[in-house]
């Protein structure tokens, strides 16, 4: 037998919305556990059922508070090792440390392959993940890594929304970076494709310089794989219309962040519209009007289907 003979799904507290709606996807309940902390802080995890030769897929975003989730991950990872898990996948709808890939600047960490190392020293046998910030950070692992593509959901939704008349339309990619990333959506929905081209003074701060491209009178698609601060997608929207023409901005991430004044930002910009996978949940007691949320559980939900059937799930790749 190359799997282990049952699912048992269990989640921290991160985001168990989004847990308890992969489990709807697959027509099954999560598993019972409790994930809490003792007085002075320390992380307490207790499975409240088996899980001895169990498939095991723990949900957890890694998103704020980071660290305290990160640590939830790695405990129950560890818990379900020790009770005898056949094979334990960490499900992080959302990465954490992803943007911390590289040295940008002399005695700079890396923060991604730190935390990559940690995860398969807790005795993680696999990575199930959406939209890396940095692909390459699949390669910090020792133990396979799936990265799956939101760009389908709001490929969809954007042909639904314009009820295919898409003509006057184009995606924009907020900075160099996300270049291939906006140019692989693009090609998704038949479009074209313009760059804003910005210069980072220091951290979570951007000044947009110039457009590369086209967009005058044009929808535009801004197409990112997260919004932070909201601060490049601020900026970006102003010049597209103000220095640029653009007719209309829209926007798209897989992940809403969403640190610091970031809701108001998106509230008092020129976008119209926002649109996030629901990875990283949204916890204001009072909304923006203009987010909205898709949801990638059945997209999680197929993979883990596959994961534990042993089938290819490279079609969800694309």
């Amino acid at each position: 037998m190359s799997h282990g003979k049952e699912i048992k799904i269990i989640c921290g507290n991160s985001n168990k919305p989004f847990a308890e709606n992969v489990c709807r996807n697959l027509g099954m309940r999560l598993s019972s556990s409790n994930v809490g902390t003792f007085s002075d802080g320390e992380i307490a995890v207790s499975l409240d059922e088996t899980v001895r030769g169990s498939d095991v897929f723990i949900i957890q975003s890694t998103c704020t508070p980071i660290n305290d989730y990160l640590m939830e991950m790695l405990i129950m990872v560890d818990a379900c090792k020790r009770a005898s898990a056949h094979r334990v996948t960490c499900v992080m709808p959302y990465f954490g440390y992803a943007r911390q890939d590289r040295k940008a600047k002399a005695r700079d960490p890396i923060s991604a392959k730190l935390v990559a190392n940690l995860i398969v020293s807790s005795g993680a046998d696999r990575v199930l993940t959406m939209d890396l910030h940095a692909a390459q950070i699949q390669g910090f692992f020792d133990i396979p890594v799936d990265n799956l593509l939101s760009s389908s959901l709001f490929v969809d939704y954007y042909k639904k929304k314009f009820n295919g008349k898409m003509d006057d339309a184009i995606i924009v990619s907020p900075d160099i970076g996300s270049v291939a990333r906006a140019r692989a959506f693009a090609m998704k929905m038949n479009l074209g494709l313009a760059i804003v081209d910005k210069r980072r003074e220091k951290a979570n701060q951007s000044e947009v310089m110039n457009i590369i491209g086209s967009v005058e009178g044009k929808r535009v698609i801004l197409y990112d794989d997260m919004v932070d601060t909201a601060g490049s997608l601020f900026h970006a929207a102003e010049a597209l219309v103000k220095n640029a023409g653009a007719k209309e901005i829209y926007a798209c991430a897989s992940h809403g962040v969403l640190s610091g004044q970031a809701v108001e930002k998106i509230e008092k910009s020129v976008v119209k519209e926002v649109i996030f996978s629901d990875t990283v949940p949204f916890a204001r007691e009072t909304p923006c009007s203009k987010i909205k949320y898709l949801s990638a559980a059945p997209l999680f939900a197929e993979a883990i289907k596959r994961i534990f059937e042993e089938v290819s799930i490279s079609t969800l790749f694309k």
